[in-house]
């Protein structure tokens, strides 16, 4: 079984990026300036890893993870991580297979998660994003999230990263399991659920959507309000202004208790504010709204 958990830490709002474009237009894209204490971010995901066909070809998008050209990466990472920034791995996404090779029989699950475990202990991550958007089976994925827990301890971050709609009743979503039933069955080892209000699948142009999850029962300390940083990124871009009224209101009724944002992706994020800033700018906004206390 997982160890026992400490006790929670005080809640802080969390303001988390997504980092899959690690090089746009043949230039290396560094997390480095999210260092910057007026960011506030708090944590940072590192996408997209991929089990593919056989155990051993494990990937960070279309490379190897111990590629040369992720050195810079893992390297600026470890920066990241001794500033107190937390780094966590994204698995999955909206390239399928990675959850099927891991549900199923005991044996091919064990295949594949041993070369998932030592890509986590190369880049010493402080945990795992479970973005499921094919179907699994929930016996499946508590097993996943019981191995994490017992070979990384009870500091291991796991999270998941559901489409709103799998947080309301009788709604579709991507993952095939039930995310009340997940969360009942072993919730305490789910830190909180990075959510995707964008896409068709939810909105942040009004609380709405955000109140219908919480009124399905949600902790709101375990919704993590996930939005598009680009027009490019998804449909659904909300606009600063909006964005930020909402937020506010949020912040002001969920005081103390309030999961946080998150933003898919670093590389090209923008604000119509501090255009031109570069994508540290988004976090710097998010900022202002979410964790008032910091000071430039």
């Amino acid at each position: 079984m997982p160890p026992v958990l400490p006790a929670s830490p005080p809640h802080q709002t969390r303001i988390i990026y997504y980092h899959q474009t690690h090089y746009h237009d043949g230039k290396y894209v560094s997390p480095l300036p999210l260092l910057a204490p007026e960011c506030g971010v708090t944590h940072v995901i590192i996408a997209a890893i991929h089990l593919n066909e056989t155990p051993e070809n494990i990937t960070l998008n279309d490379d190897p993870y111990n590629a040369p050209k992720h050195e810079i990466l893992w390297r600026e990472c470890k920066q990241l991580q001794q500033s107190g920034i937390k780094v966590m791995g994204m698995l999955g996404g909206a390239a399928k297979g990675s959850y099927t090779r891991l549900d199923g029989p005991a044996e091919r699950f064990e295949a594949f998660y041993a070369p998932l475990k030592r890509m986590v202990e190369y880049a010493a991550l402080d945990g795992l994003d479970l973005d499921v958007e094919e179907p699994m089976s929930l016996p499946g994925i508590i097993r996943l999230i019981d191995r994490l827990k017992c070979d990384f301890g009870a500091d291991f971050i796991i999270t998941l990263a559901p489409v709103a709609t799998a947080l309301q009743f009788f709604r579709p979503h991507l993952s095939g399991f039930s995310y009340f039933e997940l969360e009942k069955a072993f919730g305490k080892y789910i830190s909180w659920y990075n959510t995707q209000f964008y896409c068709g699948w939810g909105s942040v142009a009004t609380a709405d959507d955000y109140e219908k999850v919480l009124t399905c029962g949600w902790d709101p300390k375990k919704v993590v309000i996930g939005v598009v940083t680009n027009p490019a990124n998804g449909a659904g871009w909300v606009p600063d202004d909006v964005l930020c009224d909402v937020l506010s209101d949020m912040m002001h009724k969920y005081h103390g208790t309030f999961g946080g944002i998150m933003g898919w992706e670093y590389f090209n994020s923008i604000t119509s504010t501090e255009l031109g800033e570069g994508p540290w700018g988004w976090g710097r906004l998010m900022a202002l709204i979410l964790r008032p206390d910091i000071e430039d």
